[in-house]
C-alpha cells in the first residue's frame, strides 16, 4: 500500500478520488435491466423462469420455484449443531439490538380543541434479496438475518425472500434454515433483476411487496434503483469500504487483516488507513503485502488495494477524524488508545468499530447492529438498514369548531399569499356557514 503524507497535493488528490467515486451504470446496463423488468411485468412467470433457466438453473420448472416445507425440513438435516448454535446466538443479539429501533404511535393535545398525532404501521409485505454464490458454496446467511429480523420486529405481515438457485435448482440449506428461523414466510429460487421485478410487480407465483431490501450485483442494484418509487428500497449500495484510524497502540497485523477483509469483496472496494505514527504506517503496508499472498480471493484484493487502498500519515488523530468525516465511510474502525474520547467528533460513518478487538466482521455477523450500511459517501445523509425501513407513518389531525375559528384567519392569509383561492374558500365557507 502506498503511503501519503497529509496535507500534501498527492494526499488530497487521493482523497478526492474516493469522495468523487460514485456508483455508475452505463447505458447498456440500463437497457438490459429495463428490458428484464418490463418483461417480468408483462409476462410474469413465463419471463421469470426464462431468465432463471438461462442464467442459473437450466432444468428448474416454475412449479419448483417456491421452496417447500419439505425442502426446509431436509435443510435442517444437512446443517450441523455448531452452525445452529452460532445462528441462534446471532439471531438473538440482532433481535435485541433492533428492538430498540421500534417507533411508537403518539398523540398531542396541548392546543385546546386540537388533536394531533402520528400513527405508525408496518408495510404489509417485504422482500429480502439474498445474493447467490458460485455453486452455493458460500451462502450469505448474515444477509438473511439482517433483512428478515428488522422486518419481523416491525410487524411485517408477509416476508418473501428471493435468492438465485444453484445450477441444480437448489438453495443452500444454511440459507433455508436461517430464513425459517427468522420468520420468512415464502422463499423463491430466483435472482438478479428478474427477481427484483417479480417482487415489484408480482407474478403468478410471487406476490408483489411494498419494500425490497438486500444487496446484490450490479443488475440487482440497478433494478432496485429503477423500481424505487414503485416500491420502497433500502439503499443503492456501492462497493464495500473500510477506513481505519490508528495510533501507536494499535497492532499492524490486525489493521492489515481488517483492510483486506473488505478488499476481498470487490476490486472497487476501498481500504484506507489514517495514522499519526510513521512506524504503524510502514508496518501495516508490509503486513498487507504479506497477508494478501495467502488469501483465497488474492486477485480481487490486489486490484482493490492497488486502485482504492492507501495510507495517510497525519500530524494527529483529530486531523484523521476530520478526513474520515469527509470520506463518510461505510465502516470506520478506531484502533486507538481511547476511542470513546473521540466518539463525539465522528459525524459521518455507517458504523463505528471501537478498539483493537472490534474488527468489522464482528458487526457483519454477531454484534447486533445491521451490516447493510450506506456506501460511497452516503453516510453523510443515510443510515443503516433498520426497523424503520419497514414502517410508515401517518399524520393524524382533528380540530374542534372553536379551534378552527381561532386559526382560520391565519390559514386564509397564508393561502391567499400562495394564490390558492380554492384553499381559501375551503376555510371561508366554514366561517360563513
Amino acid at each position: 500500500m502506498k503511503i501519503f503524507t497529509y496535507p500534501s497535493k498527492e494526499a488530497k488528490k487521493k482523497i478526492n478520488s474516493i469522495t468523487k467515486r460514485e456508483l455508475e451504470f452505463n447505458t447498456k446496463d440500463y437497457e438490459i435491466v429495463e428490458h428484464i423488468l418490463n418483461d417480468v411485468k408483462k409476462n410474469g412467470d413465463k419471463a421469470l423462469i426464462k431468465y432463471t433457466n438461462k442464467f442459473d438453473a437450466p432444468n428448474l420448472s416454475i412449479s419448483s420455484i417456491k421452496i417447500t416445507d419439505n425442502e426446509i425440513k431436509e435443510a435442517y438435516k444437512k446443517v450441523d449443531t455448531p452452525f445452529i448454535n452460532a445462528l441462534d446466538t446471532a439471531i438473538s443479539q440482532i433481535k435485541e439490538f433492533h428492538k430498540h429501533q421500534m417507533v411508537n404511535s403518539w398523540i398531542d393535545t396541548k392546543r385546546s380543541g386540537v388533536f394531533l398525532g402520528q400513527m405508525v404501521n408496518p408495510v404489509n409485505a417485504a422482500g429480502i434479496y439474498v445474493p447467490g454464490s458460485k455453486g452455493g458454496t458460500t451462502p450469505l446467511v448474515s444477509t438473511v438475518l439482517m433483512g428478515a429480523i428488522p422486518a419481523k420486529i416491525a410487524g411485517v405481515n408477509k416476508i418473501s425472500m428471493v435468492t438465485p438457485p444453484t445450477e441444480k435448482g437448489e438453495v443452500s440449506p444454511h440459507i433455508l434454515v436461517a430464513a425459517d428461523k427468522t420468520g420468512v414466510n415464502q422463499i423463491y429460487k430466483a435472482g438478479s433483476a428478474w427477481a427484483i421485478g417479480a417482487l415489484t410487480y408480482g407474478t403468478e407465483s410471487i406476490d408483489k411487496v411494498d419494500v425490497i431490501v438486500g444487496p446484490g450485483n450490479i443488475y440487482v442494484t440497478l433494478a432496485k434503483k429503477i423500481v424505487s418509487g414503485t416500491v420502497g428500497i433500502d439503499t443503492i449500495a456501492g462497493p464495500s469500504e473500510i477506513l481505519v484510524i490508528a495510533d501507536s497502540t494499535s497492532n499492524p497485523d490486525y489493521i492489515a487483516a481488517d483492510l483486506l477483509s473488505q478488499a476481498e469483496h470487490d476490486p472497487m472496494a476501498s481500504s484506507i488507513l489514517i495514522t499519526d505514527n510513521k512506524n504503524i504506517a510502514l508496518s501495516v503496508a508490509a503486513a498487507v503485502n504479506l497477508q494478501i499472498k495467502t488469501l483465497s480471493r488474492k486477485i480481487i484484493a490486489e486490484k482493490s488495494i492497488a486502485n482504492y487502498g492507501f495510507i495517510l500519515l497525519t500530524d494527529n488523530i483529530i486531523t484523521a477524524i476530520d478526513i474520515a468525516n469527509t470520506l463518510a465511510p461505510e465502516h470506520l474502525e478506531l484502533q486507538i488508545e481511547n476511542p470513546f474520547k473521540y466518539l463525539s467528533l465522528i459525524k459521518n460513518a455507517g458504523a463505528v468499530f471501537m478498539g483493537n478487538y472490534t474488527p468489522e466482521p464482528v458487526g457483519d455477523y454477531m454484534a447486533g447492529p445491521n451490516h447493510v450500511l450506506p456506501t460511497a459517501g452516503t453516510a453523510r445523509f443515510a443510515s443503516a438498514l433498520s426497523v424503520e425501513n419497514f414502517l410508515k407513518k401517518t399524520s393524524l389531525i382533528h380540530y374542534s369548531k372553536e379551534a378552527f375559528k381561532k386559526e382560520a384567519d391565519k390559514i386564509i392569509l397564508l393561502a391567499e399569499i400562495e394564490g390558492l383561492s380554492a384553499h381559501t374558500n375551503s376555510i371561508k365557507i366554514r366561517l360563513e356557514k
